[in-house]
């Protein structure tokens, strides 16, 4: 599936272009509401005590668990864990939806069942798995692939800034190296990333083939 670009010289996809830093600045406004939510839900659990993360979350090879494929994103172990994925989501979700809105939807909808389905397969069934971590991984994935299959060099600049922000944490979150760390959802959301990036590519419009001039007449 690919997505055709709008033959129009304000192209919101074209950095430098007013439409591209207005498309960018709507793009973090949705991306900042995004986080309340999630503080939302949190404030919810811890005051109801509903233990949401083990009643929603991924426990791999276990049928009750796969319901949390869908749910476990929007969930996290304490609001630590919140604090820590939230400036990465809003700074890579920002520049997933700016490229376009449904783009952005059914990206972030392969990422979740790649991501999910893959720590249910491989996680540890004594576990509970639960974050927006594969989405940000994701997100990454996809910013990196686009800038490959699309020559974007503004999101390969963005894939650069996040590795100088976060290149260590980055490296460690897809290996085996700490127990309370899902990696497999790392490993498996960057891989979502990199096929929702592939899936939904930009292509640009082709342009029109040029007419033959009409011969000139010219009386004999």
């Amino acid at each position: 599936m690919t997505w055709r670009d709008r033959p129009t010289g304000d192209d919101p996809h074209r950095f430098g272009t007013e439409a591209f830093y207005a498309s960018l600045g709507r793009a973090f406004v949705a991306m900042c509401a995004v986080v309340p939510v999630l503080f939302l839900i949190e404030a919810l659990d811890v005051g109801l005590h509903a233990n949401l993360a083990v009643a929603a979350g991924i426990i791999p090879r276990r049928i009750q668990g796969l319901d949390g494929v869908f749910f476990s994103p929007f969930l996290h172990a304490d609001f630590n864990h919140l604090y820590s994925n939230s400036i990465p989501l809003i700074l890579l979700g920002t520049f997933v939806l700016a490229a376009g809105t449904r783009r952005f939807l059914w990206s972030t909808m392969v990422i979740i069942l790649v991501s999910g389905l893959g720590v249910w397969f491989t996680g540890s069934p004594n576990s509970v798995v639960v974050g927006a971590s594969g989405v940000i991984f994701g997100y990454l994935g996809i910013l990196l692939t686009r800038g490959i299959v699309e020559r974007s060099w503004w999101n390969l600049g963005v894939v650069l800034l996040v590795g100088l922000l976060y290149g260590w944490q980055l490296m460690i979150g897809i290996l085996p190296t700490d127990e309370r760390v899902s990696w497999q959802g790392h490993l498996f959301g960057l891989l979502g990333g990199i096929v929702a990036a592939i899936l939904f590519r930009r292509r640009a419009e082709l342009s029109a083939p040029e007419r033959p001039e009409s011969p000139t007449v010219t009386l004999g």
